[in-house]
């Protein structure tokens, strides 16, 4: 059976039993305001992601990439997440799309139903399961950004898979790991590192996200580094069904609104 027919038997039937909610983090943008909030899995009181994410199987998977992107755009719908300017980034599981534009119908559909514009939709490429196919996956890459969303790579940096990627496929943006901000502060070859990533990308005119920011210090360094779109703790946590209020550091803060 072809990627296509499984794809369109999976958009007909197939229901994620497991019930779920989204929590969201924002991604500040130093030039003012909130660049996007990343929806991100929770149970249906808040429970962390492993009460969700471990009912996934090679069986439901399809059906929880569906409900997930479903569930994100109505929750940040009736949030009035793009209402000024706010995109919404979504995790996706590359081995759960068989055919990009027949499995994107429903995501299609939701955000009709709910007035959310698609221009206002990053689809970020998770870690939670391996990439199989990497020509598959640059083939659903380079069809989302023809349909108008923009796209991310996760992780960026924890590993050679990611640096293939954008060598094959340019997305909108990248998101360092933390691992690469931890201490970056008292560590010069973690600084040259971002330093490098931040000269290829600006090269090739992909923008880059600094993800799991925890402290004053490590604000600073990639300030200097010339990072302006950030994202963590020390910014705000995720907020269970809420856009969570941000604020900056030091002599930058102030609280920032959507």
């Amino acid at each position: 059976m072809t990627k296509e027919k499984l794809g369109c038997a999976g958009c007909r039937a197939g229901v994620f039993e497991k019930p779920f909610s989204m929590a969201f983090q924002p991604i500040i943008d130093l030039s003012g305001g909130v660049f996007a909030y990343e929806a991100l899995v929770r149970g249906p009181q808040g429970q962390p992601a492993l009460s969700v994410l471990g009912e996934v199987d090679a069986g439901n998977r399809y059906s929880f990439d569906q409900s997930c992107r479903v569930k994100a755009i109505e929750v940040a719908s009736g949030l009035g997440a793009a209402d000024h300017g706010a995109l919404l980034s979504i995790n996706f599981l590359p081995n759960a799309v068989y055919e990009p534009r027949a499995c994107i119908q429903k995501t299609l559909a939701t955000a009709a139903a709910t007035g959310f514009p698609t221009d206002h939709l990053i689809f970020e490429i998770t870690e939670n399961e391996e990439v199989l196919d990497h020509d598959h996956l640059e083939r659903i890459l380079t069809a989302y950004r023809a349909m108008g969303f923009r796209t991310a790579i996760d992780d960026f940096g924890a590993g050679f898979s990611n640096l293939n990627l954008l060598a094959r496929f340019q997305p909108d943006l990248v998101k360092l790991d933390m691992d690469l901000i931890r201490g970056l502060d008292r560590d010069r070859v973690r600084r040259a590192i971002i330093s490098g990533i931040l000269n290829v990308c600006d090269e090739i005119g992909v923008r880059v996200i600094a993800e799991g920011v925890e402290t004053v210090e490590e604000h600073n360094a990639l300030v200097d580094l010339g990072i302006g779109l950030l994202q963590g703790y020390l910014y705000a946590r995720p907020a269970f069904e809420t856009l969570p209020p941000i604020d900056l550091p030091g002599s930058e803060r102030r609280a920032l609104t959507a």
